[in-house]
């Protein structure tokens, strides 16, 4: 809670006709320091109040009644300007970071809500691919987003387990497997077996005619077609929960398309009650009318689709969670299959599917690896982890856990490099750019961490009690910037979940640690005033409580040394 906003507000308010929770929203930051610390700007009222902006805000200032928390009230053209308790302000927001540790920022916003995030989404019997990279960090880290907020997160992996590939891939195991490369390397001999399938499906098309008979022996049940995909279902969840363990990533449920097979029938039966369902060439669709193409439910040769089980899947959710939000991390290429399913349980009239949202993200570009043409993420991750450890051995060869540390540095410089701008734009992968401890990059953020934990590890003495130190003695315009950065924290938080955007949080570290290296260039934080030292090590143990919310909020590790 930023009580001094909601005190001006209040105030403002008395004399508009504008209630107080409005007021504090139009509450601006002046670009400049000495202009004030907060303004009000009264363009909106000029009409309904038939005077000028600017005499709005001379008249308001002339008779309101100054808060406790403001010392300083002045009309500056159409702006009111306040100058709030500084030293006041910086004692209640550094005192909350620094007592509420890794909490600070958090809220129960969310209590007694749910919010369900379907993200990651790998296909079975194929390596974990990059492709797969972005929904991954991306949903992880609005499920601890929203955590942080007090809802109930349900993260849910809807595996791509089901369809007509899965008739591909029983079609090329009772072809060519090769018992000897399967035992070896199972994931990249089923993912060599799947390639084989499509090139010599180009020589023989009835090969795909095959695929979908199996598949439809699936459906329906058949022993030994269940047999191989559970064959293929163990596999790739070793493989799978391998890879979310280096990313810090977790599941609730693995409750893929294949979890549905038996609920699609009545889905459609649903449809088709409600008059919404119709036949179309053989194939069963929803017509959607000019908006957009119809949703296929059901192919002419019995086989269900994507759609119908997500339509399932979405019911199924609401019944067992009664979610509040649903969002459904998948890229921008499936925007239309969302549109259409969202409006099909429109239509279906189930007004909760206001509350389904899909989250959109870019592609990776420049992507490349050691190994050539194809990108597994496994393989990226390791790259980054070798570059990172080559990188510690130059800079700290004594360091005294650096495979630990290179893990994290590694690990955590892709993630970042996918998290730090907003998720709809491209992400352009240059390894010497993202492991570079200089710039906009995870690791630059991990060394500000450890520059924080530096300082107090090497402070003699205990790091001073917020209730002992003289906060009135921060008074540097570079101490008052980083006091405001760490105020507003909890908006971040609060807007990186409304927005679905991670990268608000990225952005919001690297502030932090670009004004605390200006602030670091001019002034010492260790000296031989005892009282300036005590405060400047508070105002360092704030930010670095934020700061290592923050980082691991995006999936990583907060080091103390590197």
């Amino acid at each position: 809670m930023n009580e001094f906003t909601k005190q001006i507000a209040e105030s403002i308010s008395e004399h508009l006709p504008l209630e107080a929770d409005e007021t504090e929203k139009m509450l601006e930051v002046p670009p400049k320091m000495d202009m004030g610390d907060y303004a009000f700007p009264c363009f909106s009222f000029a009409k309904s109040m038939k005077k000028a902006p600017a005499a709005i805000a001379a008249e308001i200032a002339q008779n309101m009644k100054i808060p406790a928390l403001v010392k300083e009230v002045k009309g500056a053209g159409p702006y009111l300007n306040f100058f709030i308790d500084r030293a006041e302000f910086t004692k209640r927001f550094l005192t909350r970071a620094i007592e509420r540790t890794l909490d600070y920022g958090c809220s129960k916003s969310g209590a007694g809500k749910t919010v369900v995030v379907d993200f990651s989404s790998p296909n079975i019997a194929k390596p974990f691919g990059i492709g797969h990279l972005r929904s991954t960090v991306i949903g992880g880290a609005l499920c601890r987003i929203f955590e942080a907020l007090g809802y109930n997160v349900v993260g849910i992996n809807h595996l791509g387990d089901w369809g007509t590939q899965i008739g591909k891939m029983m079609v090329a195991f009772k072809r060519w497997e090769d018992g000897e490369k399967f035992k070896a390397d199972p994931i990249a001999h089923s993912y060599e077996l799947y390639k084989k399938f499509h090139s010599e499906a180009e020589k023989d098309p009835a090969l795909e005619e095959e695929a979908r008979d199996y598949f439809k022996r699936l459906e329906g049940g058949d022993p030994e077609a269940k047999a191989f995909w559970q064959r293929f279902m163990d596999i790739s969840m070793s493989e799978f929960k391998r890879v979310y363990e280096k990313l810090g990533v977790r599941f609730d449920h693995f409750t893929g398309e294949s979890f549905y097979n038996d609920k699609t029938e009545k889905t459609i039966e649903l449809l088709k009650k409600k008059g919404l369902a119709s036949e179309s060439d053989g194939a069963l669709v929803v017509d959607l009318g000019k908006e957009m193409p119809p949703c296929l439910l059901r192919k002419a040769d019995g086989a269900t689709l994507y759609a119908t089980r997500d339509l399932a899947a979405a019911i199924y959710r609401h019944e067992q969670f009664d979610f509040d939000l649903c969002l459904y991390v998948v890229g921008y290429p499936q925007e239309l299959h969302f549109r259409q399913f969202f409006k099909v349980l429109k239509l279906a009239g189930f007004d909760w599917s206001d509350n389904m949202n899909h989250v959109p993200f870019g592609h990776i570009l420049g992507m490349s690896t050691r190994k050539g043409t194809l990108v597994l993420l496994d393989e990226v991750l390791n790259e980054a982890v070798s570059r990172a450890s080559e990188i510690i051995a130059e800079k700290n060869p004594d360091l005294d856990n650096p495979a630990e540390v290179a893990e994290a540095i590694g690990v955590g410089a892709v993630i970042f490099n996918d998290l730090k701008n907003s998720r709809a734009k491209d992400v352009n992968f240059d390894w010497n750019a993202i492991l570079s401890f200089d710039g906009e990059t995870g690791p630059y953020i991990q060394y500000s961490h450890v520059r924080f934990a530096g300082l107090l590890r090497h402070f003699e003495g205990e790091p001073p009690s917020p209730d002992s130190v003289d906060f009135g003695l921060l008074s540097e315009p570079e101490e008052w910037q980083l006091v405001r950065d760490i105020e507003k924290w909890p908006s971040v938080i609060a807007q990186a979940a409304a927005e679905f955007e991670p990268s608000v949080i990225s952005t919001y570290l690297l502030l932090i640690a670009s004004d605390f290296n200006r602030f670091y260039q001019k002034h010492r934080i260790v000296g031989d005033d005892e009282s300036l030292t005590a405060a400047r090590l508070a105002l360092v143990m704030a930010l670095k409580n934020v700061l290592a919310r923050g980082l691991s909020m995006l999936g990583m590790k907060a080091l103390e040394k590197m």
